[in-house]
């Protein structure tokens, strides 16, 4: 089998775009492996300089392809195909094209049954897989699981970045590092994406963020359109002087992707073989969501409002399964300053396995934080942590040889990091000495199952002083001896004043006291401002908050009277308005604060001094990078489904401001971008006409003849697919159309747009939105 070592390893070039410029082209390209195997094995004997070679197969999976074939029968001939270059063969794994929830409509559960019938279909014949051009992290988790679990090949996995240095749905090189990781692929990296001179910054970050070998495959620049073919400026000589640069920063494997041809793979193999640079990698106790890596060192806050101990409302929406409460809870602490979320829903009358992926996918739909699982329940836990966008935390094993055989296990699978807690079947131990014996039980037996120290965290336990008083100081001692074996540490704080008069002084000054001694994690509520406060403080004083910059940003508009109000607000939900419940995407909520804005405020006003106004905040904290893909959408949805009730106060005033044909044009089956914007400009007031994907010429035109609208958005995804978006602008010119023409797609820019026809060009949904707001205007 295939594994990335010592030397560099040569992968190969770019396929689809080596089709066209071969004058190939074909609907589903995967087809070509039977109906035109010769082309194909021409193609894979040109690049037989790289050290493996990669199957015509990216889009072969049940959800994307489209063929006339079965998987299995273009599987076999693709991997045959391959097989001339007398190379070890990797089977090529895209996206399924579709997004899943909760942007898109797909589950995780379909992703991975997509990706395991994809592993059943070629484990016996290739030597490899390589995941390629994911742009969302939650696909490709459940990519890895599918080949991990169904495979005994190896599974390389790369992710693809925007100029901003995000994926799509907002995941870091950082957060794709640390997942990808913790999953336990073979490999990491980035393909497609930018050129090799931009993707530079980006690939030092993956080296940085992960001891495992990177793979690079870039593109060959951005293209261009030029009498109808798709071109590429960049030359095989810069080519290689920037894949030289990233050898020499630590890559362990190189080759190209969209626009780079043989030559670019033949200048790139005099790498092959040679050492590949050691770099040293500061392994940390990392937790993350898609959006937000959370690195447990200095000190972080655990949100402790999700567990329903002494927490009526908490219960009483568990056993209902009003998660929206659950999601509200989760905003408010988000909001407050919490760093990782604590879910927990141990009530003996749920079923915890069942309820508990609920809530996690719930939760992380509303909230971005990374998650702590808390649970003594292992089937509930694993199937927590199956559905959890990132890497979690799993709260909790303890000294017990049986636990710790339960637990263990799945933190290795899902890569998270794991809270001990020091006691074990005998109960919490009296002395500190105990609970450290405990602790470095734990420590050891962590590491026979494959999890590293730096993956685990201990809790010293936190007794009541009304009942142990004594105990206390024990509890703060063994807390300062674990720190020193090179683990984190956390407490759940606010158990010390269990039973006690004023527990929030009590609670604050253990606190205190508990950071003084090497508390990394306080498990709290985070809504404490005096207890966040008591965090905050101490960062600064001891020099973790280095220039005090996180101390001012929060306390920038700090008065005495606020903190009162704040005081007294504490405990009340988030979304007091139907601005809130837009801006924080709770669309199963927005109808109702709908229904008491209108009590107050006429429609229109509704509509405009609330409903536009709230998505206009939201697409500025978008554009600032401090909301992402999956917020922005959550947000869109929320106000959709106000307008929806506001609309049927304002009858037939209810007009939509206008009507846009939406359309991925002919050859590309790739509508996510399309989807995003149908679901964007429709919250802002427009209707839209969706034609769905792979939209000939024909069939727009005739769309636009029928419908009149005032615009016409067109997406594609593809560089072999420019020329059919060329086409139909030049059919709708020659028809009449007098709407405006819109065209995005990650394989367009401004010039590439003004050159086929449009226009406009629009990098994303909102741009769109706002550009059909201002046309709307001129007219």
């Amino acid at each position: 089998m295939l594994y990335l070592g010592e030397k560099i390893t040569v992968f190969d070039g770019g396929f689809g775009s080596e089709l066209e410029r071969r004058g190939i082209f074909c609907q589903t390209p995967e087809d070509l492996n039977i109906e035109n195997a010769e082309a194909v094995k021409s193609i894979h004997r040109a690049y037989s300089c790289a050290d493996v070679a990669t199957a015509n197969t990216f889009g072969l999976n049940p959800i994307k392809y489209r063929g006339k074939y079965s998987l299995r029968e273009v599987a076999l001939r693709a991997v045959e195909n391959a097989r001339v270059s007398k190379k070890p063969v990797l089977f090529d794994v895209g996206p399924t094209g579709a997004m899943l929830e909760p942007v898109g409509k797909l589950g995780f559960e379909e992703a991975y049954e997509a990706f395991k019938t994809v592993a059943e279909i070629s484990r016996d014949i290739a030597d490899g897989y390589i995941l390629e051009t994911f742009s969302d992290i939650y696909e490709l988790k459940a990519a890895i699981l599918a080949f991990k679990e169904n495979s005994t090949l190896p599974v390389f996995a790369t992710a693809t970045f925007d100029a901003s240095g995000r994926t799509l749905t907002g995941s870091t090189p950082e957060i794709v590092a640390n997942t990808v990781s913790g999953l336990g692929a073979d490999a990491l990296g980035v393909n497609c994406s930018l050129g090799p001179k931009e993707l530079l910054p980006i690939v030092k970050r993956l080296l940085d963020a992960t001891s495992l070998p990177v793979i690079v495959q870039p593109n060959r620049g951005l293209p261009e359109i030029e009498n109808g073919r798709t071109v590429y400026r960049l030359g095989a000589e810069e080519f290689e002087y920037y894949i030289g640069k990233m050898v020499e920063m630590g890559v362990s494997a190189v080759g190209g992707c969209c626009g780079t041809t043989p030559e670019f793979i033949e200048r790139i193999a005099k790498f092959s073989g040679q050492s590949v640079k050691k770099r040293e990698h500061i392994a940390a106790a990392a937790v993350n969501s898609a959006n937000r890596l959370c690195v447990i060192d200095g000190v972080k806050i655990c949100g402790e409002r999700l567990n329903p101990t002494g927490k009526k409302a908490l219960k009483e929406a568990l056993i209902n399964g009003d998660l929206d409460y659950l999601a509200d809870e989760a905003i408010k602490q988000q909001e407050a300053g919490a760093d990782i979320l604590d879910i927990n829903a141990g009530l003996p009358q749920i079923d915890e396995k069942a309820l508990m992926p609920k809530i996690i996918k719930r939760v992380q739909e509303y909230c971005d934080l990374p998650l702590q699982i808390d649970s003594s329940n292992a089937e509930a836990i694993e199937a927590a942590a199956r559905v959890c966008n990132g890497i979690p935390l799993i709260n909790s094993v303890n000294g017990d040889d049986e636990v710790m055989a339960r637990i263990f296990p799945i933190a290795k699978k899902y890569g998270a990091v794991v809270l001990g807690l020091a006691m074990d079947k005998n109960g919490v131990p009296e002395t500190a000495e105990k609970r450290v014996e405990i602790a470095k039980r734990i420590i050891k037996r962590a590491a026979e199952f494959g999890i590293p120290k730096h993956r685990i965290i201990i809790d010293t336990l936190v007794v009541t002083a009304s009942a142990e008083q004594r105990l206390v100081k024990e509890t703060l001692s063994a807390l300062e001896a674990v720190s020193r074996l090179g683990v984190k540490t956390a407490l759940g704080v606010s158990n010390v004043s269990f039973g006690l008069l004023n527990r929030p002084l009590l609670n604050r000054t253990f606190l205190t006291m508990a950071l003084e001694r090497g508390l990394n994690m306080p498990i709290m509520n985070p809504l404490d401002g005096e207890m966040t406060g008591a965090v905050k403080a101490f960062a600064l004083l001891s020099g973790l908050d280095e220039n005090a910059e996180d101390y001012i940003e929060t306390y920038k508009d700090f008065s005495p009277s606020a903190a009162q109000t704040l005081k007294k607000e504490k405990g009340e939900r988030t979304a007091d308005t139907l601005f809130d419940c837009v801006k924080a995407g709770l669309k199963n909520r927005a109808g109702q604060f709908a229904e008491e804005e209108l009590k107050i405020r006429e429609p229109l006003e509704v509509v405009n001094e609330v409903l536009i106004k709230a998505l206009d905040e939201v697409g500025r904290l978008y554009e600032q990078g401090k909301l992402f893909l999956p917020q922005l959408i959550s947000s869109a949805e929320a106000a959709k489904a106000a307008f929806k009730v506001v609309s049927e106060k304002l009858g037939s005033r209810a007009e939509p401001k206008g009507k846009v044909v939406l359309a991925t044009v002919r050859g590309d089956v790739h509508d996510i971008g399309k989807n995003i914007v149908k679901v964007v400009i429709e919250s802002y007031g427009w209707k839209t006409i969706d034609l769905g994907k792979d939209v000939s010429t024909e069939e727009v035109v005739k769309a636009v003849a029928e419908n009149d609208p005032d615009a016409v958005g067109l997406s594609a995804l593809m560089t072999t697919t420019v020329p059919s978006m060329e086409a139909t602008i030049k059919a709708l010119r020659e028809a009449g159309c007098r709407a405006k023409i819109f065209v995005g797609g990650a394989v367009l820019n401004p010039e590439t747009a003004a050159r086929i026809g449009a226009d406009y060009y629009t990098k994303d949904a909102l741009e769109m939105a706002k550009k059909l707001d201002e046309v709307r205007g001129k007219n």
